[in-house]
């Protein structure tokens, strides 16, 4: 399925491998990303001419553990973008960040949730290692390819 996207202005060529495999794979312009919903896919209905459509599901609200809250403010973000850096795959709110410097991390480990256009984002560790820097807080707008935090692979 490809589609063309615009947030803030910005428009945005995106292709959906399978949207029921997992993770569900998204090449936006060009880049690779794997999705982890956390929710199951919405089923497949059939209408009376023979196409098939997703059944509109019930929005939920966020877990109150979701709900952004003061944090300390996180040191700001570098101009260059050292190797493990995790970067923002779009523009968006960071709901929570599930890790601090020191946590060890495995690859594909949440490390933070990020909400764009009214979805939840699972932001997961690429590589397992060590969280060296978390340069965002909950609450916080980021902009697409922004550093979010780095890990140093073990």
């Amino acid at each position: 399925m490809k589609v063309r996207v615009v947030i803030e202005g910005t428009a945005y060529d995106v292709e959906i491998v399978d949207l029921n495999a997992r993770p569900v794979v998204a090449i936006v312009d060009g880049e690779r990303f794997e999705i982890w919903p956390e929710s199951p896919p919405a089923p497949l209905v059939s209408s009376l001419d023979g196409r098939q459509a997703l059944a509109a599901a019930a929005p939920q609200a966020p877990p109150a553990s979701l709900a952004p809250a003061p944090a300390a403010p996180a040191p700001p973000a570098p101009d260059t973008v050292e190797s493990g850096t995790v970067l923002a795959p779009i523009p968006g709110v960071i709901l929570a960040v599930r890790v601090k410097p020191g946590d060890r991390v495995t690859a594909g480990q949440e490390v933070c949730v990020l909400e764009a256009m009214k979805m939840q984002n699972s932001i997961r560790a690429k590589q397992s290692g060590v969280v060296t820097t978390v340069y965002v807080s909950d609450g916080q707008h980021v902009k697409h390819h922004q550093p979010l935090l780095v890990i140093k692979p073990e």
